[in-house]
């Protein structure tokens, strides 16, 4: 459930944009188990329209590992920036911008099982001209790290698998190029910021309990989702100390329930 506080806020910070001739497109950023995806679904299915997931834009695991040999092998493992087909993303959201009573237009899938995009004839179709576009995601609108921050590995994996940067400074390389880009088309960014780092492991077990039709991930299964979350922690640190700019962020507790929020915030200065 979505605390009913949290819809009413992000409801009325969404009104001015609902009458424009050409669709607003409303960014979604947050930590894995935020809710990102539950709440941009209820804005699309509310306000009339089309809700679209980084996560369903994923580079193929063929495509990943081309990146993975070629780059560095932490990128074969879909997640951090350069792991997305932003190319594709730009087409899906020209499409929706130029779309009429009467388009469809077929909207990326991903399959996190199998860990590979469906086929496109799988893909879902939005048919019809969206009020709104709303785009989520976890790395959605991350500014660049200051180089000296990138010189200190942030957990033991990084120490380990990235012992000379260059997996994180492709990261950051990538922030400040093709994810500017995309952030520079926002019209809006709201940002539902965790309480702490350690929620998220908490919140990604139940992610995966759900995906996986069961109450509770085991002992065994949660030891590994730490291990995947470790490559997103990085990121996820830096934009919970302010490492983006937000029209609106919405200050989330352990239960996902509405602390405060706060409107145009300045980017974090070091």
């Amino acid at each position: 459930m979505i605390d009913p506080r949290l819809l009413q806020v992000v409801g009325d910070f969404l009104c001015p944009y609902l009458h424009a001739e050409c669709p607003a497109l409303i960014g979604i950023a947050g930590s894995q188990g935020s809710g990102k995806s539950t709440l941009a679904q209820y804005l699309a299915a509310t306000f009339g329209g089309v809700s679209l997931s980084l996560d369903d834009v994923y580079l193929t695991k063929a495509e990943r590992k081309t990146l993975g040999r070629t780059v560095h092998p932490l990128f074969e493992t879909r997640g951090p920036p350069l792991t997305h087909d932003l190319g594709l993303l730009d087409q899906v959201l020209e499409a929706l911008k130029r779309a009429g009573p009467d388009s469809r237009t077929p909207l990326p899938s991903f399959d996190k099982l199998a860990d590979d995009r469906r086929p496109q004839n799988q893909w879902p179709v939005y048919i019809g001209k969206p009020s709104l576009i709303i785009l989520e995601g976890w790395c959605l609108g991350a500014e660049p790290e200051p180089q000296e921050r990138l010189a200190i590995a942030v957990n033991a994996m990084e120490r380990e698998h990235d012992p000379d940067g260059v997996w994180r400074g492709a990261i950051n390389a990538a922030l400040s190029a093709d994810y500017a880009r995309l952030r520079s088309r926002l019209d809006a960014l709201i940002y539902l910021r965790a309480p702490s780092f350690e929620r998220v492991l908490d919140w990604r077990c139940q992610q995966e309990a759900g995906l996986l039709g069961v109450d509770v991930v085991d002992a065994q299964r949660r030891q590994a989702l730490a291990a995947f979350i470790a490559r997103f922690e990085r990121l996820t640190r830096w934009m919970m100390q302010g490492g983006l700019t937000t029209s609106l962020e919405i200050q989330l507790d352990d239960s996902r329930q509405l602390v405060a929020t706060t409107r145009e915030r300045p980017i974090f200065e070091t």
